[in-house]
């Protein structure tokens, strides 16, 4: 099982980024695909989720701001951000398991990680 991330960096406030997460080595449709973000010191805190069925569920600091899409064809989610503040600035990994609320702890497969900074 292996989920490779890209995208991400630095944006100016009210900018936008999209981050991209190819799963390989696992059939992509039979888990609950996430994003989950985690700064220094803090706990992971859950993004968006997606589940098998397509229900999608967002943080409230990032609902009307941030999308979660999956290609199922070439197994690869991605997280479109845009409008992003300064505090949005963190580490973000994808994660595939089950999907409960936004609970990480469902989720036993994770991505490497990618930087988002937003500049004020």
């Amino acid at each position: 099982v292996q989920l490779v991330q890209s995208g991400g960096g630095l944006v100016q406030a009210g900018g936008s980024l999209r981050l991209s997460c190819a799963a390989s080595g696992f059939t992509f449709r039979d888990y609950c695909m996430g994003w989950f973000r985690q700064a220094p010191g803090k706990e992971r805190e859950g993004v968006a989720s997606i589940d098998k069925d397509g229900t999608t569920t967002y943080a409230d600091s990032v609902k009307g701001r941030f999308t979660i899409s999956q290609n199922n064809a070439k197994n690869i989610l991605y997280l479109q951000m845009n409008n992003l503040k300064p505090e949005d600035t963190n580490m973000y990994s994808c994660a595939a398991g089950r999907c409960s609320g936004l609970d990480f702890r469902y989720f036993g497969y994770w991505g490497q990680g990618t930087q988002v900074t937003v500049s004020s």
